[in-house]
Formats: structure tokens, C-alpha cells, sequence
């Protein structure tokens, strides 16, 4: 037999992550960290398991069985082996309760968990990150008879008790546009509100409960009309309530999940709170889901390069490895500088957020949290795409081949930038969330980090930047579209200059312990620029979104 390539093989995830070793050992106290550790190693066990048996058996997908064998209507869905082992995952590792702990590090210890085990669940951190928010919006509606009957569940370290809940915004007139809903909600002649309608998009239908947008009957049209209600999808003896499922989607990627359109024929409800303003009732979930999306999207940015840099030591290609060719070498470099800085951001983003939770934020945090959230999803979210992308071109046609693994990582990546908002909804949000106060709460967050840390050509280059942003959104303060145009840039340009101010304090930490790894993707962040305002003609857009020959004219043909 001929050459027979070597296969990457997957590094156990959490010994040999270097970049989640440092931030940790930063980040928390050495006590915390200790108690910690014996969860991440075995959540780096089941990653490395779960790699393994992809490669070993057959790719599964979840199967709706509408009907049983004697005209039962069912809607039984047979699950991946991944999705039925999520339970006991999530309960023996806390990865829910453990975010929800009376202590300041809460999510930190958190989402270090999701970001080992995210790429592993096959998604299941999808639900996974709606029974969270759904955990959070409850105990910020001030519901207690709601937050005392689904809490428990939510987060319950015995998987017996275990609950998912669903988020069902999306309808079919309607995406990021809510203000479209046309379920309705109605009272029955026992006080009993009940729902009407369709969802579209359900992806956690196989969850025990579920927070729900739906116009109560009567109500006006509107967004400020939308009512939130908590639901529980099964009775007492497991059947549907009054919800039949009418198929799965067939999707690009995120195949393993379970995502369904469903009809609601007088589903029990409740409402969390007031009849109107549902969807300012549900921002609190949306905050915790987005923080989810982001935390999982580097996990597939570091899984990606971690395969790739591991080919790179087993492939030989004109005389040599790939590793020791300088232009692959160089390839490799950009990918982890790129993705050091998500995840500082993203990381960043994780620790305000459990601030803000305990009561312990700076007086300028909660906004800072309400402008870096939305950034730092949309941001690791496009970049996901393209870091997936790249790394799987470094195994060449291999890389295209089902088999090996690789494609999916790439289909997979497509959803961060769309779940919970695409790029320029996230962008426009972020214009939404400058308030008052405008750009200071980002101006003092980067004085803070690089207040005695780093060196004068880091910190120009970042105040250089950030002034230009600042310049922008001043000319452009009494043109809104010229400002809804250049959102995205602006968006990506602030996500970058956090993130290099986040390298500069990581790279000087590690400094100080004798790793210049941090300083090198630091010195190539940087050097990949930070500037991605972009501020064409208004009357370009206009000419060059369309495409329809202008009247009078004619196409020139080729000679």
C-alpha cells in the first residue's frame, strides 16, 4: 500500500489550551481555580471522546416521527447520542447552576465550562444558553411564583429534575422584526391564557418550557404591545400540550439540533410580567444568549486552529512540514493573534456581566456591558466564519471532505452571526446603546487597561483609533442614515480596539510570568490594524445595491 496520510488528532482541550490556562490563572483566585479544575479536565475528557467517536461511527441527525404505527399523533424526535448525554453533562458539571452562584467569579467558572464543552455538545449549548437567559429574565421580572416553579429546573444539578427552555420570538412575517408577531394570545372562559399561532424557529422545542412573544387578543399593533409568557410544552404524562410540531429544518449547518416550526392550538400560558413591553421583559435573556454565542464561537475559532496546527506537524509537502514552511507558519500566527483577541474580548465581556449581576460594577460597567455585548457577539461571530474557513483550507482538499470532520466545523460557524441577531441588526443596536454618555464608558475601560501597561507605540495606535471613531460619530450626529450606514464599521473598528487594549494588559501579565507568547499575538493584532471604518458616497449604496440597468442606458457588449 502506498502513503497513507496521518489524521490531526485533537489535543486534550482544556491541558493544552494555553490561552484559557493564562486568563484563568489571571482572573480568579487560586482557591477558586483549584476547585475548578476537576471539571474542565473532564469536560476536555469529553471533548477529546467526542472527536474521537465522530471519527469513528457515522454522523447522526435528529428524526421527527410525526405519527406512531396505529395513527397516534406523536412528534417523537430521536435525538444524537451527544444530545441525550447534554443532561447529565449540564448537571454534573453545573454548567448552568454554577453562572447563577452567589459569588463574583459565578460566570467566569461559567463560561469556561461552555468553551470546553461547547464544539462537543454538537449545539446543545444552544439550549443550553436559552434556559439561562430564560433563568435570568424570570428572576429580573420580579415573578416569584414563575421563578419558584421553573428555577429549580433550569438549575438543577440532577438531571431527573433537569428542565430546557426554549425562546419563541421568531415568526414568519417576522425575524429580528418582532413587532411583526401574529400569535395571539387569548383568555379562556377559566381565567387560562392561552397562545395561537405559529413559530418558525423553535430551537429548543424539545425543552420542558419555553418564554414566548404573542399580541394579547385586543391589544394594538406594535412591538410595545408584545406580551412575554412562560410556557411548559408537556403534561404530566409527557404528551404535548396543545402544540404540534410540522417538521424540522433542514439547515447549512447545526444539523444535530433539533430546530422546529410548530403550530401553538390554545397552549397553556402565564405572563411573566405586564401585558405589553414583552420584548423589554425578555432583553435580559438576549443579553446572557448573545454572551453564549459569542463564548462559543471562539470555541470553534479554537478548535479550528487547534486541528490545523496539529496537521501542520504531520503533513509534508515539497520537502518539508507544513509547520516549518514560513508562509503556512505565518498563516497559523495570524489565525491565533486573531483569535487571542476575541477571546480577550469576549472574556472581558463575561466578567462585567457577572460585575453587573452581583452588584460590584464601576459606576461607568453597566453601560460599558450594554455597548460590549452586542459588539462582541457580531464581532466573534464574523470572525468565527472566516478563522473556520482559513484553518480549513490549511489541510488543503482534505479539508473539503466530508469524512474528515472539517466542513462542519465551517457549516457550523454560520449560525453565530445570525442567531440573536445578524451583524447589522448587533451594529445598529450598538448605535442605540451609546446613550448619553456616548463613547466614555469605552474611552474609561481602555484607560483603565492600559494605565501602566504596554508601550507608547500600542497605546497610540489605540487612541489614534478610537479618536477616528469618535470624529466620525460627531460629524455624522445630525445624519442618522449616514450613521446607520456606517454602523458595521464602527462596530468592528470598537470591537478591535478592545481587544488590543485587552492584549496589552495579557501580554504585559504574562510578561511578568516569563511567557512572551501573549506580547507576539499582541505585536500581530496590532499590526493587522485596527481601523475598519469604512464612509463611502450615501449615493454609492444607492447605485450599487441595486441591479437594474438605469433608464436610457444600455449594457455594452464585449467586443
Amino acid at each position: 500500500m502506498g502513503f497513507l496520510q496521518d489524521a490531526p488528532k485533537l489535543a486534550h482541550t482544556y491541558r493544552n489550551d494555553r490561552v484559557l490556562h493564562a486568563y484563568l490563572g489571571r482572573a480568579l483566585p487560586g482557591d477558586r481555580f483549584d476547585a475548578l479544575e476537576p471539571d474542565l479536565d473532564a469536560l476536555g475528557d469529553y471533548a477529546t471522546m467526542a472527536w474521537h467517536r465522530r471519527e469513528m461511527t457515522p454522523r447522526t441527525e435528529p428524526v421527527l416521527t410525526q405519527w406512531d404505527a396505529w395513527g397516534r399523533r406523536v412528534d417523537r424526535i430521536a435525538l444524537t447520542p451527544a444530545w441525550e448525554e447534554g443532561p447529565g453533562i449540564t448537571t454534573r458539571h453545573g454548567l448552568l447552576a454554577a453562572g447563577h452562584a452567589d459569588s463574583p467569579y459565578a460566570r467566569i467558572e461559567q463560561f469556561a465550562r461552555v468553551y470546553l464543552y461547547h464544539v462537543a455538545s454538537e449545539f446543545y449549548t444552544c439550549p443550553l444558553a436559552m434556559t439561562d437567559g430564560a433563568a435570568t429574565a424570570l428572576k429580573a421580572s420580579g415573578n416569584r411564583a414563575l421563578t419558584e416553579r421553573a428555577l429549580p429546573h433550569f438549575l438543577s444539578r440532577d438531571p431527573a429534575d433537569f428542565w430546557l427552555s426554549g425562546q419563541w420570538m421568531t415568526e414568519t412575517r417576522g425575524g429580528s422584526d418582532v413587532a411583526n408577531t401574529e400569535t395571539i394570545a387569548r383568555l379562556d372562559d377559566h381565567g387560562q391564557w392561552r397562545l395561537y399561532g405559529r413559530k418558525w424557529f423553535s430551537s429548543a422545542v424539545i425543552g420542558e418550557a419555553a418564554l414566548a412573544l404573542a399580541r394579547p387578543e385586543g391589544a394594538g399593533p406594535g412591538t410595545s404591545a408584545l406580551a412575554l409568557f412562560y410556557v411548559e410544552t408537556k403534561d404530566e404524562r409527557g404528551a404535548w400540550r396543545d402544540i404540534t410540531i410540522d417538521r424540522l429544518k433542514h439547515k447549512l449547518g447545526t444539523r444535530e439540533l433539533p430546530t422546529a416550526e410548530i403550530h401553538l392550538h390554545g397552549l397553556p400560558a402565564t405572563p411573566v410580567g405586564p401585558l405589553d413591553h414583552g420584548v423589554r421583559q425578555i432583553t435580559p435573556m438576549l443579553n446572557v444568549t448573545r454572551t453564549w454565542n459569542a463564548v462559543c464561537a471562539i470555541a470553534s475559532m479554537s478548535r479550528a486552529i487547534a486541528l490545523a496546527r496539529d496537521y501542520a506537524t504531520k503533513r509534508s509537502a515539497f520537502g518539508a512540514r507544513l509547520i516549518d514552511q514560513p508562509l503556512h507558519a505565518r498563516t497559523l500566527a495570524d489565525l491565533q493573534a486573531e483569535f487571542e483577541g476575541a477571546f480577550a474580548l469576549t472574556f472581558f465581556v463575561v466578567e462585567l456581566h457577572g460585575r453587573v449581576e452581583q452588584g460590584l460594577a464601576a459606576a461607568h460597567e453597566p453601560a460599558l456591558l450594554r455597548l460590549l455585548t452586542p459588539l462582541a457577539k457580531l464581532w466573534t461571530g464574523k470572525m468565527a466564519v472566516r478563522i473556520t474557513s482559513e484553518a480549513i483550507e490549511c489541510f488543503g482538499g482534505a479539508g473539503y471532505i466530508e469524512d474528515t470532520g472539517l466542513p462542519q466545523l465551517l457549516r457550523d460557524a454560520q449560525i453565530y452571526s445570525i442567531w440573536e441577531g445578524t451583524t447589522n441588526v448587533l451594529s445598529l443596536d450598538t448605535l442605540r446603546a451609546l446613550g448619553p454618555a456616548g463613547l466614555q464608558p469605552v474611552r474609561a475601560a481602555i484607560e483603565q487597561l492600559l494605565d501602566n501597561h504596554g508601550t507608547g507605540q500600542e497605546r497610540a495606535a489605540i487612541d489614534e483609533t478610537f479618536d477616528n471613531v469618535e470624529r466620525l460619530l460627531t460629524s455624522l450626529h445630525n445624519d442618522r442614515a449616514g450613521m446607520e450606514a456606517c454602523a458595521r464599521g464602527v462596530a468592528f473598528t470598537l470591537s478591535r480596539v478592545m481587544a488590543a487594549a485587552l492584549l496589552v494588559r495579557a501580554a504585559r501579565w504574562a510578561a511578568e510570568h516569563g511567557d512572551p507568547r501573549p506580547a507576539a499575538a499582541c505585536r500581530r493584532f496590532l499590526a493587522h490594524g485596527l481601523d475598519r471604518l469604512v464612509v463611502p458616497e450615501g449615493t454609492d449604496d444607492a447605485m450599487l445595491a441595486g441591479d437594474r440597468v438605469a433608464s436610457g442606458q444600455r449594457v455594452a457588449k464585449a467586443l
